[in-house]
């Protein structure tokens, strides 16, 4: 992968990387796409990353499907897939790892303690293997985004972080792997996501500014489902994920929450002085 890349820069073209772990769908495919525009040469990467899942987490059940991701991969024009194992990626006597930062630390962070450390480090090393100009993220997994971008800037890697804006379905649902897990009733119980972040927006529009109220009333929507179980639900500072008091200028809406046995979030950026938006661009 590396030669190849390296190839491809030594000829003048520019190397567009989108990092995944397989079990493609449309969002994923909307960032291939975005990188084929923007790129001479496009590399995906496929690789279901053992770091970032913590103890009882979904590893062995997370979906797999190469053949599919390859034929969705060609199918957005994307020139090459690296798909390493395990074990090329982390071999018996692997011992180094990234420390995230502050970022990192609350939600997600919380909620899944390690997570963060393995995301950074994985995309560190797939940063030093397919040596991109630009790497394209989804909003949809927001802190993630700035734990990237925070790696970026504090390790000097050349690379442009390009945040594309989330992709759904048509009833509102963000559009995730883990959402084959969901049988039929969990499927429609997620939408009390969608809901509650609209409920929050409306909240917003109409003039509301206490943070801790827009974050309770997303709460409230969550509850209200008999399916759901409420992780968190929250309103920070788009860029440090910093608990705010008032809400003067663009924030972050945020909620996590479980359906059996699967976990999904979503987020929304709130936008005081207009309307607000799904993810940011």
């Amino acid at each position: 992968m590396r030669r190849l890349s390296l190839a491809e820069r030594a000829a003048g073209k520019s190397v567009g990387f989108v990092p995944t772990m397989g079990a493609l769908h449309e969002g994923h495919v909307s960032l291939m796409r975005r990188a084929r525009a923007e790129n001479d040469f496009v590399a995906v990467s496929i690789f279901v990353n053992p770091t970032q899942f913590g103890p009882g987490e979904d590893l062995e059940r997370y979906p797999r499907d190469l053949e599919r991701d390859l034929d969705l991969s060609a199918g957005a024009g994307v020139d090459a897939v690296f798909a390493p194992s395990a074990e090329e990626m982390y071999p018996k006597d692997f011992s180094s790892a990234v420390e995230p930062g502050a970022v990192a630390g609350p939600l997600e962070g919380a909620s899944r303690p390690g997570h963060f450390r393995g995301v950074a480090t994985v995309v560190a090393k797939l940063f030093n293997i397919v040596l991109p100009d630009r790497a394209y993220f989804g909003q949809k997994d927001a802190q993630q985004l700035a734990v990237i971008r925070n790696l970026v800037r504090g390790l000097n890697f050349g690379v442009q972080v390009v945040a594309c804006p989330i992709v759904r379905e048509p009833d509102g649902l963000a559009m995730s792997s883990r959402n084959a897990y969901l049988n039929p009733g969990e499927r429609q119980a997620a939408l009390c996501l969608a809901r509650a972040l609209k409920t929050a927006a409306d909240l917003v529009a109409d003039g509301e500014r206490q943070a801790t109220k827009v974050a309770a009333a997303m709460a409230e929507e969550i509850v209200e489902e008999p399916l759901a179980e409420l992780d968190y639900a929250a309103v920070v500072d788009p860029d440090s994920f910093e608990d705010i008091e008032k809400i003067t200028r663009p924030a972050l809406a945020l909620l996590a929450v479980r359906f059996g046995r699967t976990r999904l979030i979503d987020n929304l950026l709130l936008e005081p002085a207009g309307r607000s938006r799904a993810g940011r661009k």
